[in-house]
C-alpha cells in the first residue's frame, strides 16, 4: 500500500491553517477551509465522544480550547457540536462533518488519538467510528497513531486506507503516563512491518535517528512535525519526505 501523490504535492497544515488572528482556531472549519484555499493537505485529531462519534479535536480535555472544561469523553456529539472553538465561531465538528466540508478537495493526515491512556489495547471505539465514517469516503486520505494497536486495527477494519505510525523518541517529561518499558519500546519503531504501515510521521527535532533512515532506506515515506519555520522546513527535507506545519505559509 501506498500514499497517494497529493500527499507529497504541498506541504500539510497541522490541525488546518489555523490563526487566532484569523478567527481560524486548531481544528476548525474556519482553519480546514483556509487550508483548501491555500491547496495544502490537512493533517487534525480525532478524540471519541461519550456516544461513540469521531470528533476533530485534539486534547482530552474541553479547558485549553473552549470555555468549558472536563474531558471531552464525557459529552455526547450533540453536546460537543454546541461549544465554541475559542478565537473563532466554530463549534467542535465531527469527522463526518469535515469530510463534508474537505470533500476530496485536498488530502487528510488523520491522526486517531490514543484512547487506552498507556498507548496500550484497550482501544476499539475511536477506531470503529474513524472506519464508519471515512467509509464511503472518495478524497485521499491516511490514518496514523502514535497507538500502534491503534493503527493494526486499522489494518483489519479498513485495509484500504492507507496508515502508518505517529513516532517520536518518546522523552519520559513528555509521556508521563506511558510506562519506561513501553517508551523504549516504542522509541526502535518496531510495529511498523506487522502494522502494515507505509509511513511514518515523526518528530522533526528526532529525524537523524538511525531508525528513521532505515525505515527510510526499507521504502518508508517519512512525514514529520511540527515545523515551524523555512530554515525548520528547508532542514527537514533533508530527510523527510513532506512536513507538517504551522505558523508560517510553508
Amino acid at each position: 500500500m501506498t500514499l497517494p501523490p497529493s500527499f507529497f504535492a504541498r506541504p500539510v497544515t497541522h490541525r488546518g491553517f489555523h490563526d487566532i488572528d484569523r478567527a481560524c482556531p486548531e481544528n476548525a472549519p474556519a482553519a480546514f477551509a483556509a487550508a483548501i484555499a491555500g491547496g495544502y493537505g490537512i493533517e487534525l485529531d480525532l478524540q471519541l465522544s461519550s456516544d461513540g462519534r469521531a470528533m476533530v479535536f485534539h486534547d482530552y480535555s474541553l479547558d485549553r480550547l473552549t470555555d468549558e472544561t472536563g474531558a471531552i469523553g464525557q459529552r455526547s456529539a450533540a453536546e460537543l457540536g454546541q461549544i465554541k472553538l475559542k478565537g473563532g465561531v466554530d463549534t467542535i465538528p465531527t469527522l463526518t462533518q469535515v469530510l463534508q466540508q474537505v470533500d476530496g478537495a485536498v488530502p487528510l493526515l488523520i491522526e486517531l488519538k490514543d484512547q487506552d491512556g498507556t498507548l496500550g489495547k484497550g482501544i476499539g471505539q475511536l477506531e470503529q467510528a474513524t472506519a464508519r465514517a471515512l467509509a464511503g469516503y472518495s478524497g485521499d486520505v491516511a490514518v496514523m497513531s502514535f497507538n500502534p494497536h491503534s493503527v493494526a486495527l486499522m489494518a483489519q477494519i479498513a485495509p484500504h486506507i492507507p496508515r502508518g505510525l505517529t513516532t517520536c523518541h518518546f522523552p519520559a517529561e513528555d509521556w508521563p503516563t506511558i510506562p519506561a518499558k513501553t517508551r523504549e519500546r516504542l522509541r526502535g519503531i518496531p510495529d511498523y512491518d506487522h502494522t502494515g504501515s507505509c509511513f511514518i510521521s515523526h518528530q522533526a527535532s528526532d529525524l537523524d535517528n538511525p531508525r528513521v533512515s532505515e525505515l527510510k532506506d526499507q521504502g518508508a515515506t517519512v512525514f514529520c512535525w511540527t515545523i515551524r519555520s523555512p530554515k525548520e522546513e528547508m532542514q527537514a527535507r533533508r530527510i523527510a519526505d513532506n512536513v507538517t506545519f504551522e505558523g508560517y505559509a510553508a
